[in-house]
């Protein structure tokens, strides 16, 4: 019990604080430079009992080697799996990073302005963050972007170097997204003294460490701290409106220059706040709906300020894609014409690194959407990395973009403190990704308990907050609920549902699936009038494992499951259901259970990447509905002006 209240008095006395600023992506430019700090960092996980030596010894106030042991731990990726100690990949408390580096000379004297920050991309799941033994920064949440301004830490002195320690706790309370409980096994016949577990709802591996790129980067004293961009068009005119936040000084200019792919100069304009028009617009299409998909332009802002008697200049790129979005009682409209979901649901998920950003593995899932014919995922059940956002804004890969709502099971998930920090978490999601044209959709969970009376309030709040910040994007939640009794459901714009007809009910009867499936669809239909995507669905296979006539957990069940649904999507699609994504692209890592084998293999490929049959299926599949979609029939143009 101790040990329970240790990690969750030191979690709930950090609980995050209201939204500041901005979180631009960093870049490079004329006034922005960039230091990486991936790579090998020093790393000790605390066992002891309380797991809370670290922070009784201050760990943080000297090199982390003078503390004891330390091994090498790289970054990003999770630390489970790349040591050969099982009790470090089921570890739960807190673990220590740190690296030391040598800031650039011209980072240093120049203090006046000079501003040095400190940018986590992500880390799991509650952080906090020193500099040189000094406390910068603390973040509660395992999936978004935080940063500190350290420029006063290290700037002033005469040496460069630059101590960074990193204290992560990955426990998981009924408060957390997502959430989970500390169990005590107090029967000593059975577990030693002190013995507990890290209980979750959810069916993915609780992977932790710093799983996103670690940088510093520097701005001038006077900069753009957030820029907000809304498009529209009619007919041959593009509309950009931005709004462009400065800190540091209320006297300054601003001017913007909206750049084409090949850098031609289409519009400018002055001043925080104002709109840039653009005659013939070539618009951000989804990939396969469009010749030239994921067309980009680029938004150059320019400030410039006077600071200390000196003219001080910021200048900072936003990639943007001109495009609206609307949703119907039946269609969802991206430029004004039917869109249709044929995608699939992923993790971030692989051998060796965990949920660790891997540019390799990225550049091969997306080749594979693409061989695929899919146009289209959700970020089950978390944010993904700006990186692989970044990827989908240029390739035209449209996104339902999820927080980590996940796992919410439980009466004590819905009450004020998961609330507050729920709204939170879609806050940071929003500021991060606010700008992306992939994004179409924000998703705020995956099948919570919405059955339950305290849901009604809770998504009524969760969605009002995430459309009160922006109206310009439909939302929802998933859904495996019951239609009848779904707390949530009215307040969605599009109905998302999970199921798993033939699995994980009347296993192994594949003839139940097209009638099931039928109610399912107009049951949703008939009690809410709003569109539909079949947001999960699928079967488990193990991969080389055959059998005729089909069996659970042959590639040929896998198959026949999905030909089924199929058959009732062509159905169902042509009056009100928007979208089929299978779960899921890939076998995933989860928790030991005796209904897994080293994970979920409802992948359609396996987790080294490799097709199951199941794959071939969903290209024909996929690409037979891109060839129709290419000739769009006529539908009512909507124009977000």
């Amino acid at each position: 019990m101790a040990l329970c209240c240790s990690l969750c008095l030191l979690l709930l006395s950090c609980q995050a604080l209201a939204l500041r600023g901005g979180m631009l992506y960093p870049r490079e430019s004329a006034s922005r430079e960039l230091k990486e700090l991936n790579g090998i960092w020093s790393f000790r996980a605390d066992f002891s009992e309380q797991r809370d030596q670290g922070f009784v010894q201050q760990w943080y106030r000297k090199p982390l080697r003078q503390s004891g042991p330390v091994i090498d731990m790289p970054v990003p990726a999770s630390f489970n799996e790349l040591t050969q100690n099982p009790n470090l990949r089921k570890y739960t408390g807190w673990v220590w990073y740190e690296k030391e580096v040598l800031l650039p000379r011209s980072w240093l004297p120049n203090a006046l302005n000079t501003r040095v920050v400190l940018r986590v991309g992500s880390a799991h799941y509650y952080s906090i963050v020193w500099v040189n033994g000094v406390q910068v920064t603390e973040h509660e949440g395992g999936h978004l972007p935080f940063e500190a301004d350290i420029s006063r830490i290290v700037q002033g002195g005469s040496r460069a170097a630059c101590r960074i320690t990193i204290a992560l706790n990955n426990t998981l309370t009924p408060q957390t997204l997502p959430p989970g409980s500390i169990q005590f096994m107090r029967d000593e016949s059975k577990y030693p003294r002190g013995y507990f577990v890290q209980n979750t709802r959810f069916d993915f591996f609780n992977y932790a460490g710093i799983h996103r790129p670690v940088v510093l980067y520097t701005t001038p004293s006077v900069y753009i701290d957030d820029i907000t961009v809304t498009t529209a068009w009619a007919g041959n005119i593009g509309v950009v409106r931005y709004q462009v936040l400065v800190t540091g000084s209320t006297r300054y200019s601003l001017s913007l220059n909206l750049r084409e792919k090949e850098g031609k100069v289409v519009a400018m304009g002055e001043g925080p706040i104002g709109e840039l028009k653009v005659v013939e617009p070539r618009l951000w299409w989804p990939y396969l709906m469009h010749e030239n998909p994921g067309y980009l332009y680029y938004l150059e802002v320019k400030l410039l300020a006077q600071v200390g008697g000196e003219l001080s200049e910021d200048v900072y790129t936003l990639p943007i894609g001109i495009r609206t979005v609307h949703v119907t009682s039946s269609q969802f409209l991206i430029n004004g014409k039917p869109f249709y979901f044929h995608g699939v649901n992923k993790h971030e998920d692989a051998d060796i690194r965990g949920k660790g950003l891997d540019w390799s593995l990225i550049v091969k899932d997306l080749n594979l959407l693409q061989w695929l014919g899919a146009n289209s995922f959700r970020t089950s059940h978390y944010p993904y990395a700006e990186e692989i956002m970044d990827l989908c804004d240029a390739y035209g890969i449209v996104v339902i973009d999820e927080c980590p709502g996940v796992g919410m099971r439980d009466p004590e998930n819905f009450g004020n403190a998961s609330l507050a920090h729920h709204l939170v978490v879609m806050e940071e999601l929003i500021r991060r990704d606010k700008n992306r044209p992939s994004v179409v959709m924000w998703s705020v969970a995956n099948e919570p308990a919405s059955e339950l009376s305290p849901a009604a309030y809770y998504f009524k709040t969760v969605i009002a907050h995430t459309k009160a910040i922006d109206p310009t994007r439909p939302v929802t939640f998933v859904s495996n609920a019951n239609y009848a009794h779904d707390h949530g459901a009215p307040y969605v714009d599009v109905i998302c549902v999970n199921s798993y007809f033939s699995w994980y009910h009347d296993a192994g009867h594949l003839e139940v699936i097209q009638l099931q499936l039928n109610t399912q669809f107009e049951s949703w239909y008939e009690t809410y009038q709003k569109p539909i995507i079949q947001s999960e669905y699928g079967a488990d296979s193990i991969a080389g494992l055959h059998n005729d006539p089909p069996l659970m957990f042959s590639e040929e069940y896998q198959k026949a499951v999905l030909k089924e649904y199929h058959s009732v999507f062509d159905k169902k699609r042509k009056d009100y259901v928007i979208g089929e994504l299978i779960w899921n692209f890939a076998d995933f890592m989860t928790d030991q259970a005796t209904s897994r084998v080293l994970g979920n293999k409802k992948g359609i490929f396996t987790r080294q990447r490799q097709p199951k049959a199941a794959a071939f299926v969903l290209r024909d599949r996929y690409w037979k509905l891109a060839n129709e979609s290419s000739c769009l029939r006529p539908t009512l143009t909507y124009y977000n002006l």
